[in-house]
């Protein structure tokens, strides 16, 4: 069988579901896939490897290789590798990314371009899939086209050494041109014709077309299409429908019978908030799957003996032995929209041939659109799923295959340990949106809601609250830890002047900025410090407006020089001139301050907040002031900046 290495450099465990999908895939395509962690070195050998490589990489932070790729990019970022270090290497590479963020799939590109400067071909053009609008537009089409990308692969390097006999030597070795993935799909099709001896059947399809038939006379009234229904030509349409994921856990439910750690931390810090999700959801999920009587249970799993999964391990995220309350509250991301694997996998349990064939409509390659209408777009959550389809009865252990691990929220240190000594202080918005599968439903952020809940005996004492002894309501109790990657810290000389950008709840590092310089302008009353600039922006002054007492304090003090605010939905005063509404306008207004802080006086820029506007309006206003007050062309403007990033002199903690 056909060999090829298959590395995942994942953040949050995208990449490794991508990777672990191509791995499962490729034996009915006639190849096997030798499946590792980018971490795992000790597992693999890029210098010696003459099998073709395939590497799928997400992106962290603002543009950065996920954790467990640092040690393989600094690695190869070795600037004593010869330019030929790779030049045996083909390989095809897969970026996830989300163009929300300015440096978009930059993990990917950065490996992706260090492999070439060292030698390396590409046997398939690289793809880019967009968290934004969906990885599934790239990602399916991608994989679809890896397999007759390696069949070409294997093919001209066999012809290759049935020929280089009989050719003139080279040193040069032919570069051959990489196949790209929108070409490839007919390719793939007749690949798995000739692939049919490897024991792939077409029962998915036989399935799919009897339940076609079945329901091609069925009445309907309704004329629009939904999550539960769908229209011509889709709902006429024969389907090609993904492999059904292999079940690899054994779940056996056991009656159960029945210290704190420094934190330390800078200003400008991040640290994860460990949250759970909502109960009521919870209870209702234990609910739809007939366990309530059984959510103090002990969750004992162990793999299949019988498992077709290859390299089945048991998730990471489960612990051993805790009760399936606590996994579904604690573990599990139970809101996480669900993959086309898992609407794949409930097909099976589902009776109704109706509701049958409309979870193979969304999971099928035909009804992508749909898909993402209905499930993606709509925040639909598995539960979201179980109601609107009620004959579909899973086992829990699907679940727990497929569900995702539940990640802590992130959240940026708003004080510092000279000012708050033991103490950390954060702050957050309650994010609100709709779900629209069935029914409307307006659903909080799973963190910031039960913050909200956490903290509302304090900020809305009542009577129903039992008080603690000395008539306050108890302090509430929130799980946190570090992060790994802080890089968003003042400048080690205090006299390097500084630039904050954060409007909104993105002020909250910078209230740690100046907490700390305070502290040490009056440790060090003769030091020098560099002057601050803070740009902070609201939709209105007399609600938004947060830490108006501590910025005027600040002001007042010199510790904060200049203080520029802006409030995009107020209306001018009178016959007051349009104030400046968004940060971006403010920091235009002082351009000549600007540039001369970042091009002449090696000042530093901070920005923090939203991902989505801010900081890419920002970003291209430092351009076009880089451009102006420099007199130079925007793409050297560009440059200019990036080199700033570079130096880490214009730093970003943003998000979506």
């Amino acid at each position: 069988m056909r060999r090829f290495l298959l590395l995942y450099a994942t953040q949050k465990g995208q990449a490794k579901a991508i990777a672990e999908e191509i791995c499962e895939k490729a034996f009915a395509h006639g190849f096997s896939a030798d499946l590792h962690c980018i971490s795992e070195s000790d597992k693999y050998d890029l210098k010696t490897e003459t099998a073709p490589l395939v590497v799928v990489v997400s992106t962290t932070g603002t543009g950065d290789p996920p954790d467990t790729a640092r040690k393989f990019v600094k690695e190869i970022q070795d600037k004593a590798l010869p330019i030929d270090f790779f030049a045996h290497l083909r390989y095809g590479l897969l970026g996830l990314g989300d163009s929300e963020y300015t440096y978009f799939c930059n993990g990917g590109k950065i490996i992706d371009k260090r492999l070439q400067e060292l030698g390396a071909q590409h046997f398939y053009d690289t793809g880019h899939a967009d968290d934004c609008v969906g990885l599934e537009l790239v990602v399916e089409p991608w994989i679809n086209g890896l397999w007759a990308a390696l069949t070409k692969h294997f093919m001209s390097s066999r012809e290759k050494e049935r020929n280089e006999a009989l050719k003139m030597a080279s040193n040069a070795s032919q570069r051959m041109e990489p196949v790209k993935p929108e070409l490839l799909y007919i390719e793939s099709q007749v690949e798995l014709l000739r692939l049919d001896d490897l024991g792939r059947k077409d029962s998915e399809v036989q399935e799919q077309n009897a339940v076609n038939r079945d329901q091609s006379s069925a009445p309907t009234a309704e004329s629009e299409s939904s999550l539960t229904h769908s229209i011509p030509p889709l709902s006429q349409a024969s389907l090609s429908i993904p492999a059904l994921p292999p079940e690899y856990l054994q779940v056996h439910l056991q009656e159960s019978v029945g210290q704190k750690t420094d934190f330390s931390y800078q200003p400008g810090d991040a640290f994860n908030v460990i949250c759970p999700n909502n109960d009521s959801e919870v209870q209702n999920l234990l609910e739809r799957l007939q366990l309530t009587d059984r959510r103090e249970y002990c969750v004992l799993l162990k793999i299949k003996a019988d498992t077709k999964k290859k390299g089945a391990a048991l998730p990471q995220h489960i612990p051993e032995g805790r009760s399936l309350q606590f996994i579904l509250t604690w573990c599990l991301e139970i809101r996480a929209v669900p993959k086309k694997a898992l609407l794949r996998a409930l097909v099976d349990y589902t009776s109704d041939g109706i509701e049958k064939r409309r979870l193979q409509e969304l999971c099928s390659r035909q009804g992508a659109a749909d898909y993402s209408r209905f499930v993606r777009d709509a925040h639909a959550s598995v539960l979201d799923l179980l109601l609107a389809f009620p004959s579909c009865q899973p086992p829990l252990s699907l679940l727990l295959e497929h569900l995702p691990k539940l990640q802590p929220r992130p959240y940026s240190c708003a004080s510092s340990n000279l000012s708050h000594p033991g103490k950390l202080h954060f702050i957050f918005n309650i994010v609100e949106f709709l779900s629209n599968t069935t029914v409307e439903v307006l659903r909080k952020g799973v963190c910031t809601g039960w913050l909200a809940m956490v903290v509302a005996p304090i900020l809305h004492p009542n009577t129903r609250v039992s008080p603690a002894e000395d008539g306050k309501a108890p302090a509430p109790e929130i799980s946190i830890c570090p992060r790994t990657t802080n890089f968003f810290h003042l400048p080690s000389d205090p006299s390097a002047p500084i630039i904050m950008v954060g409007p909104g709840t993105g002020i909250a590092p910078f209230i740690g900025f100046l907490q700390h310089r305070e502290k040490l302008q009056e440790q060090h009353p003769e030091g020098h410090f560099g002057a601050t600039w803070l740009f902070f922006g609201c939709r209105h002054k007399d609600r938004d407006y947060l830490f108006r007492e501590e910025l005027r304090h600040f002001h007042k003090r010199g510790i904060l020089t200049h203080l520029k605010v802006s409030f995009s939905r107020d209306a001018p005063v009178g016959e007051e001139a349009a104030p400046v509404k968004y940060v971006q306008d403010n920091i235009q207004l002082h351009s000549e301050q600007v540039a001369r802080v970042l091009l002449n006086e090696s000042g530093y820029i901070y920005v923090c907040g939203d991902a989505k506007n801010m900081a890419k309006d920002v970003n291209d206003t430092l351009v076009e002031i880089i451009s102006k007050q420099a007199g130079v062309e925007k793409l050297e403007a560009m440059k200019i900046l990036a080199t700033l990033k570079e130096e880490k002199r214009y730093l970003q903690d943003i998000w979506s």
